[in-house]
Parts: C-alpha cells; structure tokens; sequence
C-alpha cells in the first residue's frame, strides 16, 4: 500500500525547501518621474529627483547618431542670420510659473517692458505661458494691477513646468526676411517644458529646426556678426559629439561660429551657464563678471574662467566692462543676468548683505557700457537662490522684419533642379507677418524670373508646403515665386534665387513659354551665340558635348517637327 506524508509532513518539507532556497532580492523599485507642482519654485538646476531619474534615463537628442554619418539632416535652407538680443525685438516670452514672489518679479518685468518707457508706449510686448484659461484670468489681473499695458500683453495657454523659459524656449533665427525657430532638447526631464519651443512655432507659424543637441538656452550668447558663445557644458551634456562636431552644429542652424569658454566649476554655479557670467550687449561691447573669490579651489578656477573669458573676449575686438560677481552661501550672485530689450536693460539688484554695497557699481556700469540705454535695477532676492535671475526666465522673440507687409521665404526650389514631368514636388515656404498670413499663391516662371504667367496655386492657407505635379514643359530657366497676403491686403514675396530645370519633351519650345513660335528659333540662337563667346555648353542642343553648327541642325529639325506634328 502506497503511503501518503501527512498534511503536517507535507508544511515542514516545504518549511525546509524555503529555508534551503536562496533569497533573490527584489528589483530596485523604478524611479517615478518628476512632477511640477502649481507654485513650486523648481530651480534651474537639476533636483535630486530629477538627477536619479535623468541616471536611469539619460537626455538624448533626437538625431545626434546621425550627425558625422550624413552631415547634417533638416537644418534650414538659404541665408539664415541669428539675431542678437540687442536687436530689434517684437518682444520677450514669459511661463507663468513659481511661488508669489516669482509672480510679481514676472509682473514688474513684464511692466517695465509693456509700459515702462518714459511717456508710455513700452519696449516690447510679453507673451505670456499660462496653464490654463483660468491661469490667464488670474495672470491677468496680476498684471493689470501690476501696472502693465495689457495692450501689449498677449497670452499662450500651453502647460509648461518651470519658470526658466530661457532654457527651454525657442531660440529664433531668421531666414531670408522670416522668421524661424531652431529647437534644441531642454537638458532636463521637464517634458511640457521641452514641447513648448515647436508648440509655439504652430501658434505663431514660424517654421521649426530641430537642432540635435541637449541644451539649455541660458549657455549661449552671440553677436550680430556672426559670432556665438558657450561653456563646456554643450560638450558634457552631448557625450556622442564632438567639440567639433557641436559647433559645425550650430553653424549650419544658425550660422554662427561658436567658441567654447571653459565652465565655472558645478560647485559655485550649479547650472555651469555662460549666462551666470558674460552678456554681449552689442556687435562689439560685451559684459563679464569679475568674480571675487573666497580664496577657495573652486572660487579660484570661476575668478580664472571668468578673466580668460574677459581677456579671450577683449583680444576679438570687444570692448570689454567688468561687473562684480560672487558665490555667498552656495548662491551665485550676478549682474549680467539681465533683461534686454528695445533700449532698456533689467539689472539685478539684491539686499543680501554682501551684495548690496554692489548694486550702484552694477548699474554705472550697465550704464556707461550702453549710454544710450535705459538702465532699470530690480530686485532679484526672490530667484537668484534658484541659480538663475532674470535672463534666465524670459525668451527673446525678435521684430517682423515686413512692418506692416509679409514677408515671404522659398525653402525649395530655390536653383540646380532638374525636374522629370509627371513627379511630384514639395514646394515649401515660411512666412511671416505683424498679424499673420491668411492666403498663398504660387507663380512659375519660364524666363528666368521676368515674369512669372503660369499660375501654380492660388488661394491656398499658409500651411508652408503645397505638392506640385510638374507638367510636361520643357523649361530652362525656370523659377517659383510665393507670394503671401495678409488680412489688410498687404502683399510679399520670395522666388527662386537661381534657375532650375523642367524636362519637359517639347524641346522645341526652347523659351519655354508652353507653345512653338518664331520666338524659339531667336532665343536658340541667341542661347547658341552666347555659348560660343562663353565656352559653355547650353547650347550644346544635340547632345554630343560640343557647341557648333549641328546644334542649330538638330533644334530647326525639332523645330519644324514641332510646328508639322506637334511635340
């Protein structure tokens, strides 16, 4: 008879295998993502929540594996100039965002650019970032009592997480007369704050670049001539590029040639930004603290990086001013962290001990560096101990160059071409505009932009793209003009820069104006002429790479052709 172990037997051979059993430790719980609560102050820098989860999740920009494989992918086309923020500017952007201390210091910014100017009239408008429509209510009212001019005050109802819009929002160049806007990735794991830059460029239907590098706005500064600058941190935070590879970056996006400045060590400002200590303030005036140091390593090196900055600087033909700066208690006090706009500079001002005896030199400073501006001193106690003061909550948004008119910018077609019949062709533009684009036409030249009689499109919304199927014209000297129409009636315009070609099959028809006429037989000849004296090849109309009489043979031939039997 089979014997059974007894229900008691049974628990203590289990007891035993458990106990015989080794204990596998239970994963590491996965971190919960950062939040961002409603009137926190979330520093500029990295928290240790978000420092724990960026080690799990380290910030990738799209696109950067590709960089050095096949050039560089989706930067803009044509003339592109990055402009300055010592520029005309239409104004700055704001993100509604912080304790009420941090509300009012975004209120008396937003006053002093709306209706500070001596008599009325302000500097520039301030967009501002709200949440919610109840966040604008309640923003709005601030500020009207605030004493801002609500008639230049315009609102963006788009969640955002932080105050620091400097870092995450849309860095404009402008191509041709447009305006566009080069997107980076925010070098924290804010992610409302790193959609809003390409969100905005929908509200405003500014074109957007998607640079592939991690960044933070507020570690870069340039001039008007062409020149950028930004610390280390470009190279830390982009581990896959290199130095080389950064700067060839930002010279194809923007069209800026960058130099590097070595950091302030993390330990004396945790954001390691080039604004903290440098501000250009014109084509040749540039502002950089002179950091006085408590005698300590780290306090040394930003005093050195700060003079090799000044002296780097002064030896590229920048007039160079000298403004205090210290590291009190772990707080990176500054004064080049400033606002500027339209002829006024917003300068810190603190009543912390140590620093106050600072504020006068600051603003004679500011002052005599820019004397034809209007120098205004605000109290920064609220946010600097956040590692960041003013530059870094406001995003410059520069002047419409058109005035009153669009302006129009054509991103293909723009010359080289050869187009097969039949195909399918992406013509794309940017526009731009004080109230905005409300209809597109498209114009095709067959003279090499003397006129321009065939109609394309007419009527079309100003998505920026429209697909052409190319007709079977044979057109040499092709161009496209985009001509763009504002809601008053105001008109712009781009065409193509250089000719491109149509291969079409009627080669007969060699000016291109869609019929066969006596008109083709001069415009040959004169092409065939102008080849000889030039020692080119367009009229080389028989194919066999030379310009001489059985050129005129073979296009009479075609053309006779033509005009018997058609094309």
């Amino acid at each position: 008879m089979q014997r059974h172990p007894s229900i008691a037997g049974l628990g203590l051979i289990s007891a035993c295998l458990l106990t015989a059993s080794p204990v596998v430790a239970a994963p590491p719980a996965e971190p919960v993502p950062p939040r961002y609560p409603e009137g926190a102050e979330v520093p500029r820098h990295l928290t240790e929540e978000e420092r724990e989860w960026v080690r799990r999740h380290p910030i990738t920009a799209p696109g950067a594996e590709e960089v050095g494989l096949r050039g560089v992918a989706g930067a803009p086309e044509g003339p592109i100039w990055c402009p300055p923020e010592y520029a005309p500017m239409e104004g700055i952007l704001i993100a509604w965002e912080g304790s009420a201390a941090w509300l009012q210091l975004l209120t008396t910014i937003t006053r002093e650019i709306t209706a500070g100017r001596p008599g009325g009239g302000g500097y520039g408008d301030v967009w501002v970032v709200v949440d919610t429509a109840s966040e604008q209510t309640s923003a709005a009212a601030q500020l009207a009592a605030g004493g801002a001019d609500m008639s230049r005050v315009r609102f963006v109802v788009r969640t955002t997480d932080t105050i620091w819009i400097r870092d995450y929002g849309p860095r404009y160049i402008y191509q041709g007369q447009v305006r566009a806007i080069v997107n980076h990735t925010y070098n924290r794991p804010r992610p409302a704050d790193n959609a809003f830059a390409p969100y905005y460029g929908t509200v405003r239907r500014h074109n957007v670049y998607n640079i592939p590098l991690v960044h933070g706005g507020g570690n870069f500064h340039l001039d008007a001539l062409g020149r950028g600058y930004a610390t280390g941190l470009i190279v830390n935070e982009n581990p896959s590029l290199s130095e080389g590879q950064i700067v060839g970056l930002w010279q194809a996006f923007q069209n800026l040639a960058t130099h590097i400045f070595t950091p302030y060590p993390s330990s004396v400002d945790s954001t390691q930004h080039l604004d903290m200590w440098m501000q250009v303030a014109g084509d040749d005036v540039v502002l950089v603290s002179d950091f006085i140091s408590n005698g300590t390593a780290a306090q040394n090196a930003a005093r050195d990086a700060a003079n090799a900055g000044a002296a780097y600087m002064a030896a590229n033909g920048y007039t160079v001013h000298r403004l205090p700066a210290r590291n009190i208690g772990g707080t990176h006090y500054t004064y080049t962290n400033v606002v500027m706009c339209n002829g006024v500079v917003l300068v810190p001002q603190y009543s912390q001990a140590t620093m106050v005896q600072h504020n006068a030199e600051a603003l004679a400073t500011w002052q005599a560096a820019l004397p034809d501006w209007r120098i205004v001193g605000i109290n920064c106690d609220a946010i600097v101990t956040s590692a960041g003061v003013m530059h870094c909550i406001v995003m410059h948004v520069p002047a419409h160059l058109g005035g009153q008119s669009p302006t129009a910018f054509l991103r293909t077609l723009r010359g080289g071409e050869t187009l097969t019949p039949g195909s399918n062709v992406f013509i794309r533009w940017g526009a731009d505009d004080d109230r905005g684009v409300t209809s597109v036409r498209l114009l095709l030249s067959h003279d090499g932009g003397q006129t321009y009689a065939t109609e394309i499109a007419s009527g079309l919304a100003h998505g920026g793209s429209y697909t052409w199927n190319v007709p079977d014209r044979f057109i040499r000297r092709a161009k496209v003009r985009v001509v763009v129409e504002d809601a008053d009636g105001n008109t712009g315009y781009d065409e193509s820069p250089e000719t491109f070609r149509i291969a079409g099959s009627c080669t007969a028809d060699w000016s291109g104006d869609g019929s066969v006429n006596s008109s083709d037989i001069s415009e040959f000849l004169t092409t065939w002429l102008e080849s000889v004296g030039a020692g080119d090849l367009e009229g080389d109309f028989d194919g066999d790479m030379a310009v001489n009489s059985t050129d005129i043979s073979a296009f009479l031939s075609s053309w006779l052709h033509a005009v018997t039997g058609g094309c």
